[in-house]
């Protein structure tokens, strides 16, 4: 009991700015060409270019820390950088030269790929394989001072690239799913995200019941602005409660995941006499639907499906746990919720409500979660197309259960700040979903004695 209270303990102790074993973080290679999450161990490994490093270096180091790949004495190893401001600072001036005159022929380049190879083999760093590529270029001084800048760049991401240490939190979990795989979250936006928490008017010592299907991101931006305060229920309609895998990724105590419940739609109607067998064809639906999650949450599966994601795009999760059998365990989020909590959210309501169910049908599951609202509480409802929620909103317009009933669009723009290049990017996202808010009234109660 005493080495379970130790780790405990232990946990609620660490410093959220500094890393720890364990801990999951977010490896930005090369500002964004690869974008990976990571358990901190020391046995876990990443692969960068053809070289595989290990990640126990990373281990107490701040985040926002850089990293750069070098060879070590017992292979590649990542070594930490301090941020300079030499180089960084371009000098905008009035200058005579352009690029219209360079031709790029493959010419101008003297060194060979034998001699890189050669520079390798007798220990050359990155850096220093760039400085001869500049040294050797015919035409690096002809260029102005932007071309010069994106030509070093482009060879310190090939031969020296590095690592940014990022930490995992709402926003960056969330830019990092949506640069690479979009669909796991329903194509849900960073500003996406922060409206719905608005709308839904989440605050400290909120009781808030979410519908979430998007893999835990609502969840876990949830329970992330609570801060251990109030309770953060994830609802489900079928038998088994929805996954939440990138609740995991946030790095949450004890105090906080203790605050993220799961309780059925039936277990929440139900009187104190006991749950009542449901005959909406909602609930058929779900618990068809549900039937694939009862094998990701089991127990022998559970551990390779939240730290295991490897595929075709450039977002992976990696982990090797086995090769570090010290690990800190501390509580697990998603338990069953409280049965005084429950009968404290039936007298009372629910303080706010957020619904992101894509594969479900809006207007029916608003039918069944906002009766567990409490009256003159806001409620967003989050769906990638248009038409569902323009249907939920005619039915509660219709129906008498909402007021300040809105649809509404984000938009976002995304610039490009350098000196002299100041723009908007040249590719960004179309839509980022829409968003039904309002606030519930008492005529819900008439509308369903009748």
């Amino acid at each position: 009991m005493s080495i379970i209270k130790t780790e405990e303990n232990s946990n609620q102790d660490q410093n959220p700015r500094i890393t720890w074993e364990g801990c999951s973080v977010l490896l930005d290679i090369n500002d964004g060409d690869r974008v990976l999450f990571a358990r901190l161990t020391t046995g876990s490994k990443i692969k960068i270019g053809n070289k595989n490093c290990s990640l126990q270096s990373l281990i107490g180091c701040p985040f926002g820390s850089s990293f750069q790949v070098e060879d070590g004495k017992e292979g590649p190893v990542l070594s930490r950088v301090l941020q300079s401001t030499e180089g960084t600072n371009l000098q905008i001036m009035e200058e005579s030269r352009d690029n219209r005159r360079l031709v790029d022929n493959n010419s101008a380049q003297s060194l060979t790929g034998e001699d890189i190879d050669e520079m390798r083999r007798k220990g050359a760093s990155g850096d220093e394989i760039v400085k001869a590529l500049i040294a050797n270029s015919a035409t690096f001084e002809k260029k102005t001072a932007f071309s010069q800048e994106k030509y070093l760049l482009k060879k310190q991401k090939k031969y020296a690239p590095r690592v940014l240490l990022r930490r995992p939190f709402a926003r960056s979990i969330c830019e990092a799913y949506f640069k690479k795989h979009a669909e796991k979250i329903g194509f849900l936006r960073v500003d996406t995200l922060s409206l719905l928490l608005s709308f839904a008017n989440v605050s400290a010592y909120s009781d808030v019941l979410v519908v979430d299907m998007l893999d835990g991101i609502i969840t876990g931006a949830v329970a992330e602005r609570l801060g251990g305060t109030g309770y953060v229920c994830n609802t489900h309609c079928g038998v088994a409660p929805y996954p939440i895998n990138i609740v995991r990724m946030f790095n949450f105590n004890n105090d906080i995941c203790q605050r993220i419940v799961h309780s059925s739609v039936s277990e929440l109607h139900s009187s104190e006499n006991g749950p009542s067998p449901s005959t909406d064809p909602l609930e058929d639906a779900c618990n068809i639907r549900s039937q694939p999650n009862e094998q990701i949450l089991s127990p022998s599966a559970q551990h390779a499906v939240s730290m295991e994601e490897n595929e075709d795009g450039n977002m992976e999760i990696m982990t090797d746990v086995s090769a570090s059998p010290k690990v800190v365990k501390g509580t697990k989020a998603g338990r069953k919720a409280p049965v005084e909590a429950i009968k404290i959210w039936k007298a009372n309501g629910f303080s706010s409500l957020i619904i992101a169910a894509p594969n479900l049908d809006a207007w029916d599951t608003v039918k069944e979660v906002l009766p567990l609202l409490s009256y003159s509480a806001s409620f967003a409802i989050y769906h990638q197309y248009l038409q569902p929620l323009a249907t939920c909103m005619h039915n509660l317009q219709v129906e008498k259960m909402a007021i300040g009933l809105q649809i509404s669009e984000p938009w976002l723009r995304e610039y490009q700040v350098l000196p002299s290049r100041t723009h908007p990017l040249m590719q960004m996202s179309a839509t980022g979903g829409y968003i039904l808010s309002g606030t519930r009234i008492s005529g819900s109660d008439q509308t369903q004695a009748k």
